[in-house]
């Protein structure tokens, strides 16, 4: 992997002809370092968010030493990667199989279940081991959530009580998890979730080992400024200390666009400009599916791929280089005038789910990537040199 000092260095010397990612590992070790020495909770990283082998070896260095697994393929990859690390398996529902050779094979003994099918099947597969520490999702609200995920997973009140009080006789450690729903902009989402588990434990009548207040932290992004992250920590600490579970019970989260959004940023060519359109080689196929799929909108900056500087901010329609016609960003986007074949964009905070949606439809999807040293976009951990983040478009760079 090749290190530059920018991306502008990037399109000049190379003048890539692949999407490439430019990968700040300082960024990744900065807001690791920050979750482990400023938030008194076990952080897991949800290797789904950004599972690329540089980016992990980031975590591992800013001292991230646990890791939430939503697949056997993610365990794998990280028990490959890193043998002493701690591994959550904590998708809701896991095959059969796979649950047996990540407790047989791999050393996994957190699981996670929101209903009484998995929980039998956690043990079964798992020959109702003595040594297994099970979480119950409960259901909360995900108001204030940019992507709310309540739809498909977590139990009911009533549900997760029985979970809890069957749960408690097998489990050698009890848990409670929720996900507030990603991209909460508003710490209070937490006061309420905790609540809500702290109720339902002491319907359940049992005691608790574990809380787990899951994912959701945020990021930064051209439309969406959350509150420092200090402020979501001291909203966790004050609810943790109201609820009902034992004095020495461990705080645990699951962040994951918190800790890699800032990690990387994309260089896209522009492979055809005319009249008001241009055409580049990532769309919603690939690492944009978030921008046209879920309206995010990334910070960008243009880049001449000549040299020449670029002059006044209009309006272009962007479209991806798939034959699907619907392979296009929403609404307009202002970029500089006078673009054209040859010159590059680059999309700012793409390391969360970037590289994780992106597929081969048509034959695309193959991508590079290089170290760059510079740190134009705002940061949650430390300052952040250079760029404005303008909420549609892109700065008008040379």
């Amino acid at each position: 992997m090749h290190t530059y000092a920018t991306p502008y260095h990037i399109a000049r010397e190379q003048q890539p002809e692949l999407p490439t990612y430019c990968f700040r590992p300082e960024r990744v070790t900065a807001a690791a370092s920050w979750f482990v020495e400023k938030f008194p909770a076990q952080p897991f990283y949800a290797v789904k968010v950004n599972p690329a082998p540089h980016v992990l070896d980031a975590l591992w260095e800013g001292g991230i030493r646990s890791f939430d697994a939503a697949s056997e393929k993610e365990i794998e990859l990280i028990r490959g990667r890193f043998p002493d690390a701690r591994i959550a398996f904590l998708h809701p529902v896991k095959p059969r199989r796979a649950i047996e050779r990540a407790y047989k094979q791999h050393g996994v003994r957190i699981f996670v279940t929101d209903s009484m099918a998995e929980l039998h099947k956690i043990l079964d597969a798992t020959d109702f081991a003595k040594d297994l520490t099970i979480l119950v999702r409960i259901a909360v609200s995900n108001e204030g959530s940019a992507l709310p995920l309540s739809g498909k997973f977590g139990a009911s009140a009533a549900e997760a009580a029985e979970l809890l009080s069957v749960a408690r006789r097998y489990a050698d450690e009890l848990g409670v998890s929720f996900h507030v729903g990603s991209q909460a902009m508003k710490p209070s989402a937490w006061a309420q979730a905790m609540a809500d588990a702290s109720r339902v434990i002491i319907d359940a009548g049992v005691t608790v080992d574990i809380v787990d207040v899951g994912g959701g932290f945020p990021a930064i992004y051209a439309d969406k400024n959350p509150p420092a992250m200090d402020d979501y920590v001291a909203m966790v600490m004050r609810s943790f200390e109201n609820m009902f579970v034992l004095e020495n019970a461990d705080l645990w989260c699951e962040p994951g666009r918190a800790l890699v959004a800032e990690a990387e940023s994309l260089l896209v060519g522009v492979d055809l400009a005319k009249d008001n359109a241009i055409y580049i080689n990532e769309g919603s196929y690939g690492a944009l599916y978030d921008a046209v799929h879920e309206n995010w909108v990334f910070p960008m900056r243009a880049i001449s791929g000549d040299g020449r500087k670029l002059g006044r901010m209009v309006e272009y329609t962007v479209y991806g280089p798939t034959c699907d016609s619907a392979d296009m960003l929403p609404g307009k986007v202002w970029l500089p005038a006078g673009l054209t074949e040859g010159d590059y964009i680059e999309i700012g905070n793409i390391g969360a789910y970037g590289r994780s949606m992106a597929t081969r439809f048509n034959g695309f999807g193959e991508s590079d990537v290089a170290i760059v040293q510079d740190s134009p976009w705002p940061s949650l951990y430390g300052s952040a040199e250079g760029a404005e983040v303008i909420s549609i478009g892109s700065m008008a760079t040379n």
